[in-house]
């Protein structure tokens, strides 16, 4: 038939990891197949799912498989499935497209990989391109698509130059045919028409794939005995057997989360968390459980070693691979794992599940609960018996998305406090957990201060903690935007309240009213010039060398609060705080002096707006009139080189 054709080019990004596969050399050119059986067993897997509400869609072609056809002559190699396949619109939409919401950490990946002339594996799988692969061998990929109840194919073909063709074209049955012309093959270099070849890598990258992966293959069978030519003493004549062809399947389709668990390889684990999740480095720990008794129940899951790029991403889907019997039931079953264990992959397999479980009844049903349950407690062991080493790798890449529990899992908070950690003012470049925090109080000290901000090093050396580093008390250093969710949600530890440094009263130190007296005059005044945005102007107890800062009441909102929802775009209400100043600094007493000398003095305004600024600045805020405080530090310095 013809149809609709056209030419297109590749998106920049694309075309540049084209270009790069094309060029680089390989230590594993195999990996390819892996990924097109992962994306065939995936849209088996969407077309079984859509089933479970329209078995109409199957027709007559219900036996699920994945076939593999080579060619040696023509040097090509077919991978075809009868999965959901593809419309013209999907094509356009879903061969090579990276998520927009990735594309910028792809861009980087992608850089890196240039720079080192080297393919780095992050960029196949994570970011959904894997169909892309087929060029490291081929150099010509031509792909015939159908979708249940269209009678119109799709055909995309490309050479990997920049450019591809998209036309309708006809196909016989519903599925994806992804048909490679190969490279010409170079001395030493795998042959991927070769039986035993494929037969290898099937073996070792898909054995456990949920559908027979089958091939044409040639054998030597026996001649029936009313075939065969006979001689006069009824002794068979010339050959006994003879060549068919038969299909036959390569991989075992053993479900690696019912085997027992002494059974499975590192091997065997490191290639089934693959072909899940898509992620080329290895998982860092797996957790394997099988429950028996009125329930019964299977699981296999796995923590990854690095977090994905998209974590934290709002179209993320998580969750686990809900299966009945084997029956694939459920992809990313969120109502099995809470959220703050977005990151664990792994399957459930629920042989007491109904096939057509909606996800309104999965969130009602009682097994369920039970299971989601169970995991998160495992869960919870598994990271509490880490190694320290260990643990610490994990929290670096996991810890953000874990602290969220603390807010959102009223039941388990206190067994998630206990796996958070926090670098502290003494603590150097290592974190520390509360409890650790806690055994190494000072006597004196009844709280467990901490301060919140976006920089490490501006929060260790605000002015707000002056004070508490001279009596010795160990500040949490916080600078994760969750952090300020995790204290509004985490009032106390062990008995003890959990204080910011920069709100509320520290309890230190007492004022000294004598000296509080001197200067309530200059301290009305500022506080008259500066209204619009304080509310407040007292001595500090917090600050021992800096001049000034801003403090908020205890149940304020703080500045690194304010300043996530203002970057979110929300309206903040109007949130004054009070100006601290140090009546033990030079400066202030100066200021003092002045207006006790002379209160109309010009400069006592321009003082008051300085020391506005400069509490502004000390918390990571930005200055109103940054060009006038530039002048007048500038006048200031002039002043005092002239003097």
């Amino acid at each position: 038939m013809k149809g609709k054709k056209e030419t297109r080019q590749f998106k920049t990004e694309v075309q540049q990891l084209l270009n790069l596969i094309i060029n680089s050399l390989y230590s594993s050119r195999e990996i390819f197949l892996r990924e097109l059986i992962s994306n065939s067993s995936d849209a088996i897997d969407k077309l079984r799912f859509r089933s479970q509400t329209e078995p109409e869609i199957l027709g007559d072609d219900a036996e699920f498989k994945i076939k593999l056809i080579p060619d040696k002559k023509k040097q090509t190699l077919m991978v075809s499935d009868n999965g959901i396949g593809m419309t013209y619109d999907e094509v356009m939409e879903n061969i090579g497209t990276i998520a927009k919401s990735g594309t910028s950490v792809f861009m980087e990946a992608l850089e890196k990989s240039k720079k080192n002339k080297t393919l780095s594996p992050e960029l196949i799988g994570q970011f959904g391109v894997g169909f892309y692969s087929a060029f490291i061998v081929a150099n010509k990929v031509t792909i015939i698509t159908r979708a249940p109840g269209s009678d119109i194919a799709v055909k995309w073909e490309s050479t990997g130059d920049g450019s591809y063709t998209i036309e309708e074209t006809t196909k016989k049955s519903r599925g994806t045919d992804i048909i490679l012309k190969l490279k010409k093959k170079e001395k030493d270099e795998q042959d991927f028409t070769d039986e035993w070849m494929i037969r290898g890598i099937v073996k070792k990258y898909s054995d456990f794939v949920n559908y027979p992966v089958v091939m044409d293959v040639e054998k030597d069978e026996p001649i029936p005995e009313n075939e065969k030519i006979l001689d006069k003493d009824g002794k068979p004549v010339g050959d006994t057997t003879k060549k068919v062809v038969r299909e036959e399947t390569l991989n075992s389709m053993k479900a690696i989360w019912l085997k027992n668990k002494n059974e499975i390889t590192e091997e065997e684990h490191v290639e089934f968390y693959k072909h899940l999740s898509h992620d080329w480095n290895p998982p860092l720990r797996n957790m394997h459980l099988k429950l028996e008794g009125t329930t019964e129940y299977s699981v296999l899951l796995y923590i990854p070693s690095k977090a994905p790029f998209d974590m934290f991403m709002p179209e993320r889907k998580h969750g686990l691979q809900l299966y009945c019997k084997r029956v694939f039931i459920m992809e990313n079953c969120k109502e099995l794992i809470p959220e703050y264990f977005s990151f664990v992959r792994g399957v459930v397999d629920a042989s007491d599940l109904n096939l057509n479980v909606s996800r309104e009844i999965l969130q009602q049903d009682r097994l369920v609960r039970n299971i989601r349950k169970n995991l998160v407690s495992k869960l919870f062991k598994l990271l509490s018996d880490m190694e320290k080493e260990e643990y610490e790798g994990f929290y670096k890449e996991f810890g953000q998305i874990l602290k969220t529990g603390i807010h959102t899992d009223f039941e388990n908070k206190d067994k998630i406090s206990e796996l958070v950690r926090y670098r502290t003012s003494k603590s150097g470049e290592k974190f520390i957990s509360l409890k650790e925090y806690v055994s190494g109080m000072k006597t004196d000290q009844k709280d467990i201060y901490y301060i919140t901000g976006d920089n490490i090093s501006s929060i260790l050396n605000s002015p707000h903690i002056e004070a508490l580093k001279e009596k010795d008390y160990e500040v949490l250093l916080m600078t994760d935007p969750v952090d300020e969710w995790v204290v509004m949600s985490l009032p106390e530890y062990d008995g003890k309240k959990l204080k910011s440094a920069e709100k509320g009263d520290l309890d230190l130190d007492k004022v000294d009213e004598k000296k509080k007296d001197e200067f309530t005059a200059l301290f009305d005044h500022i506080k008259s010039r500066l209204e619009k945005n304080i509310k407040e102007v007292k001595p500090s107890t917090r600050l021992k060398g800096s001049v000034a800062c801003l403090s908020g009441d205890s149940q304020d909102m703080s500045a690194y609060m304010e300043k996530i929802l203002k970057s979110s775009g929300q309206e903040m209400p109007e949130n004054k705080r009070t100006l601290e100043l140090n009546v033990e600094n030079p400066a202030v007493v100066g200021i003092k002096d002045l207006f006790q000398k002379d209160r109309k003095n010009e400069k006592i305004n321009d003082y008051s707006d300085l020391l506005y600024d400069i509490a502004v600045i000390s918390e990571g805020g930005k200055v109103e009139n940054p060009s006038r405080f530039s002048k007048m530090v500038g006048d200031l310095m002039e002043t005092v080189l002239k003097a």
